[in-house]
């Protein structure tokens, strides 16, 4: 935590019953799970140096926004989280917050207008996982860009990590804002981009899992159909799950997924390998905890307007 200021009495208790709340939704951490999230964390840049901002504020988001992130984030073992920007205020003070047993892993700004001075981040608690070596971002090939995107707007970012002898790879990724027939040819070429790494021989490829935003509309439709058509699974847990503090029953979207490859066999196979999915998975309603009574758009700012996502793996006995 920033080392000049002490956290506010009401503030530290707001943040204990944010994080009971939270362990009443998030399995516990034990020594044979692995707990991985996704979160997109709208403009996730500057922060105010207060504990409590004002309507006239800018940024909006606070410490008190930052560190009741860093509550929820706390209970995963690694996080991939979209929407950081250029400027790293927040993210540095999400890292005190945190404690110093956790590290980053960021990628750097993709320019021009599509990036959106947009960097993707992985975000890890080394007392439960650790990286194993490999990172980079994912860049079309030119047969594969007359096929499907000439490139993504954003640069997916990859990195292995290990746990209990396990190894792991998250590739995360902001799929593109704009109409459908632009974004289906970005997901699909990020869907075939994953399955062909997956099925390359010697290749460092281990447990590959996607997550992110996909900006996927609707379950089923034409986006869905494009993320999953090359084998990912989402798991089903996931599927009716609201992705934004803006849906309702007449708008509902699926732009955040975690998914990893199976078989493309009945009943499905998962081609994880020391990992076993154990049917856990959500998300957290952080509204009801977080600002109370704060208007959505307003508190989008402040937190966001995803709400995170997380599944849960058994590690191999």
């Amino acid at each position: 935590m920033d080392s000049v200021v002490d956290v506010p009495a009401d503030v530290a208790t707001e943040l204990t019953q944010l994080g009971a709340a939270v362990d009443a939704v998030v399995p516990h951490k034990t020594d044979t799970n692995l707990l991985v999230g996704s979160w997109n964390l709208r403009g996730f840049a500057g922060v105010s140096r207060t504990w409590s901002a004002t309507p006239d504020t800018k940024p909006q988001r606070d410490w008190r926004a930052v560190a009741s992130i860093a509550e929820i984030i706390s209970r995963w073992d690694v996080a991939a989280i979209q929407e950081v920007r250029r400027d790293v205020a927040a993210l540095r003070f999400l890292m005190d917050s945190l404690g110093p047993h956790w590290r980053v892993l960021t990628s750097d700004v993709t320019e021009g207008d599509a990036g959106n001075g947009e960097r993707l981040t992985f975000l890890y608690d080394t007392t439960r996982v650790q990286p194993s070596g490999l990172v980079g971002e994912i860049v079309l090939p030119t047969g594969l860009r007359r096929a499907t995107a000439t490139q993504f707007a954003r640069s997916p970012y990859a990195a292995s990590f290990t746990r209990g002898g396990v190894e792991f790879i998250l590739t995360t990724v902001h799929i593109i804002w704009a109409n459908v027939s632009e974004r289906i040819p970005e997901i699909r070429a990020f869907a075939s981009w994953m399955r062909d790494w997956a099925d390359r021989r010697n290749d460092w490829n281990e447990n590959l899992l996607v997550l992110g935003d996909f900006n996927i509309d609707r379950y089923g439709n034409p986006l869905y159909n494009a993320f999953v058509e090359t084998g990912l699974f989402p798991p089903p847990e996931l599927n009716k799950l609201p992705r934004t503090i803006f849906d309702d029953e007449k708008s509902a979207h699926f732009y955040d997924q975690i998914a990893w490859f199976t078989t493309n066999t009945h009943p499905v196979k998962s081609l994880l390998s020391g990992l076993e999915y154990t049917n856990h998975g959500g998300s957290f309603d952080f509204p009801r905890f977080v600002y109370p009574g704060m208007p959505p758009e307003k508190l989008s700012w402040r937190i966001s307007d995803h709400y995170p996502l997380w599944v849960e793996f058994a590690l191999a006995s």
